[in-house]
């Protein structure tokens, strides 16, 4: 499939970060929004984070003006009829994915592929909602998806080789290194990482060691870039208890019960890194 513009629904952290990245490689992208201010502040997501590559020299003045206009923002799902690959990009909450996909559906050319950036969540029950199960996949890029390698692909079983293929291609022509997961709980990554960060949290909840301690341990002893109470703040807490809450109500396995810490740090909008707070102050 000849894939030159493509469409991505939502403009959040990770729609922005795809946006950028499709549009730095070449095609135009679309992107939709659920109103003016969410768009605005997703493009300018976008511009800065363009503008500091063009100040470490990363990115030339010229590429980074060809890369935004190559960029057309919309609020208007319609706007998205004639792209050649869509990507839904939204929170992680699969009723509104499920919609998303739907309305996707409904407007797109019948040959088009749709794609979730889902982290966990079903993937079979998105393609469900459409007439086109065989061309339904998960596309899960990394936080910050400019910088991070891997691009996790999810194939539910009735997802066809072609559509596989063809997004790998496309995986890889964005320089990424592509990884096949199955479409079960957590994929890959998140299968192995959540039920690790949640038994973080309940470390420091039960008094076992300092947050400081725990993060200086697994950095040290494991040789990991930041330790797990730190990784949560950078991830978002917000997003690891969606995660959490959205496996455990699928399959019920104690690992991926949230420890009563981590929910009320959210309901008290200890969100880590983006709030300002979580694990540690980032106030300053």
């Amino acid at each position: 499939m000849d894939i030159k513009t493509v469409g991505v629904v939502g403009c959040g952290l990770m729609g922005s970060g795809i946006v950028e990245l499709i549009a730095k490689h070449g095609y135009t992208v679309i992107v939709r929004e659920i109103n003016d201010d969410f768009l605005a502040k997703g493009l300018a997501r976008v511009q800065g984070s363009l503008a500091r590559a063009v100040e470490k020299n990363k990115l030339s003045a010229a590429d980074r003006d060809a890369t935004l206009a190559r960029i057309k923002g919309t609020t208007q799902m319609a706007d998205l009829a004639n792209v050649d690959l869509a990507i839904e990009a939204a929170i992680e909450n699969l009723d509104l994915k499920k919609s998303i996909f739907k309305d996707l559906d409904a407007i797109t050319r019948p040959d088009v592929i749709l794609a979730s950036n889902t982290s966990s969540l079903a993937v079979t029950e998105m393609a469900g909602v459409t007439k086109r199960a065989p061309q339904v996949i998960g596309m899960h890029f990394f936080n910050p998806v400019p910088v991070m390698p891997l691009l996790e692909l999810v194939r539910t079983f009735l997802t066809s080789d072609a559509t596989l293929e063809t997004v790998r291609a496309f995986g890889a022509g964005l320089g990424k290194k592509i990884v096949v997961a199955k479409d079960a709980p957590g994929f890959i990554v998140n299968a192995l990482l959540v039920p690790y960060l949640l038994d973080a949290v309940r470390m420091y909840e039960n008094g076992f060691a300092t947050k400081e301690d725990i993060d200086t341990g697994i950095q040290l002893g494991l040789n990991h870039p930041m330790g797990p109470l730190t990784l949560l703040d950078f991830v978002g807490l917000d997003t690891t208890l969606f995660i959490a809450d959205a496996v455990f109500a699928d399959i019920k396995d104690a690992r991926w019960s949230a420890p009563a810490l981590l929910r009320r740090m959210v309901a008290a909008g200890y969100n880590g890194r983006k709030s300002g707070k979580g694990f540690y102050d980032y106030g300053k």
